[in-house]
């Protein structure tokens, strides 16, 4: 069986992870000429079309496969440094070239209890990229093989890959006094739900209609919304008046104890249960980053 040149795939990984071919050559410090190459080169070897040439650059079911496998590389090379390293006499004065480590992480966790979760595996020289997405669609990202660990709702392992239950996050609907004072005097319901725009995060974001269905006891419902992309620019905007919106309660939580910010139904919220799955696979790094975010989700999210 003829394997796989490591540095075509790196060179593959590179323009997939990029986008391009020409910020993949400059990645690697080599020409684009030498990047389309590489990937050619690879293609024959595969015997497939790996790329699709789009704008970005998108991997092909094949691709994605020998993405997953070069990521899994990365891994097991990350997993080998870490291992030498710490049987080598001076340790200490070496320097570990750590592969870039990739997950995917909903923005309300990364804005919340995750980050700190994995400060000490970053200080110890971890190369990490996190990847925001919804929390019901991160997992798309480690079926891909795009990243090898992901915090998402899916509560069924993915074929193969091992799975963690996190905790659950509880998100409330929030507003400034001053909103607050004037429309939800009495609280959210039927004849104030609409009365200001809702602050969501995205179109993928379906917390705030999900929460006022709950407290209108509907099936379904009709919000005007606005949209920020980033859990801490949707508080930014309730602060200043934007409207309403339905966030982690760990995000506000000083603020709501400094009545900065107002929840307006405080008899209704709405629990998410997240998960962890990551690759089943016997690593150190995948142990090291499990631990870390088991422990600190079970510091901060409701068990």
């Amino acid at each position: 069986m003829n394997l796989f040149d490591p540095s075509a795939l790196e060179c593959f990984a590179a323009v997939v992870e990029e986008g391009s071919y020409a910020q993949a050559a400059v990645r690697l410090s080599i020409t684009q000429s030498a990047v389309s190459q590489r990937v050619r080169g690879l293609e024959l070897q595969a015997g497939t079309v790996l790329v699709v040439r789009s704008k970005p650059v998108r991997a092909t079911a094949a691709g994605r496969l020998l993405l997953k496998h070069t990521k899994q590389l990365r891994l097991l090379h990350t997993d080998l440094q870490y291992d030498l390293h710490a049987l080598t006499p001076r340790a200490n004065d070496q320097n570990i070239e750590a592969e870039r480590i990739s997950i995917a992480i909903n923005a309300d966790s990364i804005a919340t209890w995750a980050l700190p979760a994995i400060d000490g595996l970053v200080s110890s020289g971890l190369n990490v990229e996190v990847i925001a997405d919804n929390q019901d669609f991160t997992q798309e990202w480690l079926r891909e093989g795009r990243v090898l660990g992901c915090v998402t709702t899916v509560k069924q392992p993915l074929r193969g890959c091992k799975m963690t239950r996190l905790g659950s996050m509880r998100y409330v609907a929030v507003a400034s006094q001053e909103i607050a004072n004037k429309h939800f005097s009495d609280g959210l319901g039927r004849q104030n739900f609409n009365a200001v725009p809702f602050v969501s995060f995205d179109r993928k974001d379906h917390m705030q209609t999900e929460l006022v269905r709950k407290v209108l006891g509907l099936k379904n419902v009709s919000l005007n919304q606005l949209f920020i992309p980033s859990s801490e620019g949707q508080v930014r905007a309730v602060l200043s008046g934007w409207g309403a919106s339905v966030v982690p309660e760990l995000l506000v939580r000083g603020l709501l104890e400094q009545r900065s910010l107002i929840n307006i139904s405080p008899t209704n919220s709405v629990q998410v249960e997240l998960f962890w799955h990551c690759w089943n696979l016997d690593s150190a790094i995948l142990h090291g980053l499990t631990k870390a975010l088991v422990e600190n989700a079970g510091k901060s999210l409701k068990n």
